[in-house]
């Protein structure tokens, strides 16, 4: 007889390993498509291409990175829709329909794009005006993190879901109540219709003062028990307790001018590689776009390492507020079983690629055992 409790785990375990196998090819294939437009000469010749059409040097670089985009978005889709859509619903994590994954990935390619061109907009400007371009690039990606964080929960997320206030009062009453024992204030609880697209479940404590607000899954609400709710919640207030949203932007700060300041030493030894003008050259912008992409990698072990970090103290403080260790556990245990985690995977693949502590060790600190 088939037993879906027992496949869990090897499910788990397929489904994760497709992943990883499916993100390594679309670094491979990025990776890959970049490195050919500069050594096949494309990229100069579309520079090129554009500046007889514009002497303005801001409609050059925009014009370059639409293009340079759009090959990109094309080459990628196949391989996005596998790993993003058919994978996911092959294994009953996704229902979505089709046209509705589509709507959402071309909304969130639309948010993404607009930010990126800022971005790349920012960077080209800076190099264009002072060698000191990385620092001062640093300075404004971080401050437009903090204004992310802040207008997220109010401009970004009603654009992928439906949020309403939760009709139960007396669940919004106690978890405001556990809230204000932590020391969080939260103008409400909002509920959001996952259950639209995905079985996943979770749990945030989103925005900055007044814009603070607890979301709920509706997913968690419907079939997690109160306490269990309580549980994910107080993990969630633990990490605005401890100022995680503020210590992150600090990392994620501190990483960003690394990268940058690596990024213009790469770039200007990028210029005699690839015959460009200098640093600012249009025809430089794949260079740019690869170096990026492969100091990205570099950095996400240790960005990983500080999240896992953050979310073991986030865990404690859960058991230490709620003091039911059985409601922590229980909803470790159906959020693995709805989100089909890999309760333990390799300690390397941990190392390098999770962001939160495996399941089974979250489980076993719990109960006190040696995680």
């Amino acid at each position: 007889m088939y037993n879906a409790r027992m496949s869990e785990p090897r499910d788990a375990a397929r489904y994760h390993r497709l992943q990883l196998w499916l993100g390594l090819a679309g670094f491979a294939l990025s990776a890959a498509y970049l490195l050919a437009l500069l050594a096949s000469g494309v990229s100069a010749r579309l520079a090129l291409i554009v500046s007889v059409l514009t002497d303005a040097w801001w409609t050059q670089v925009v014009a370059v990175a639409l293009l340079v985009s759009a090959g990109h978005a094309l080459l990628g889709f196949p391989l996005r829709v596998v790993r993003g859509f058919w994978l996911p619903r092959r294994y009953g994590l996704l229902h979505q329909p089709f046209a509705g994954w589509l709507a959402d990935r071309a909304k969130a390619a639309a948010l993404g794009g607009a930010l990126g061109l800022g971005g790349v907009l920012v960077v080209y400007a800076l190099l264009r005006l002072t060698a000191w371009w990385w620092l001062v690039a640093a300075v404004i990606f971080f401050v437009v993190g903090i204004a992310l964080a802040a207008l997220f929960p109010v401009l970004i997320m009603p654009i992928f879901y439906r949020l309403t206030r939760l009709a139960d009062p007396a669940l919004e009453a106690r978890l405001l109540a556990l809230a204000g024992r932590a020391g969080v204030a939260a103008i409400g609880v909002w509920v959001v219709d996952e259950s639209r697209k995905s079985r996943t479940a979770n749990a945030a404590v989103v925005g900055l003062g007044r814009t603070r607000r607890i979301i709920l899954f509706d997913t968690l609400a419907s079939a997690f028990g109160q306490d269990e709710v309580e549980a994910v919640l107080a993990h969630e207030l633990g990490h605005h307790v401890h100022g995680d949203v503020r210590r992150g932007l600090l990392v994620q700060g501190a990483l960003t001018l690394v990268t940058f300041w690596a990024a213009g030493a790469l770039l200007r030894a990028g210029v005699p590689w690839w015959n460009l003008e200098g640093p600012a050259d249009p025809a430089g912008l794949p260079w740019l776009a690869l170096v990026m992409l492969l100091l990205g990698a570099l950095q996400l072990p240790l960005a990983n390492a500080f999240s896992r970090w953050i979310e073991r103290q986030a865990d404690d403080f859960a058991l230490g507020l709620t003091r039911d260790p059985g409601a922590f556990i229980g909803a470790m245990e159906r959020l693995g079983t709805l989100n089909l985690a890999e309760r333990r995977p390799h300690r390397l693949k941990e190392i390098l690629l999770y962001s939160h502590p495996a399941l089974d060790r979250r489980i076993a600190r719990a109960r006190g055992d040696a995680a």
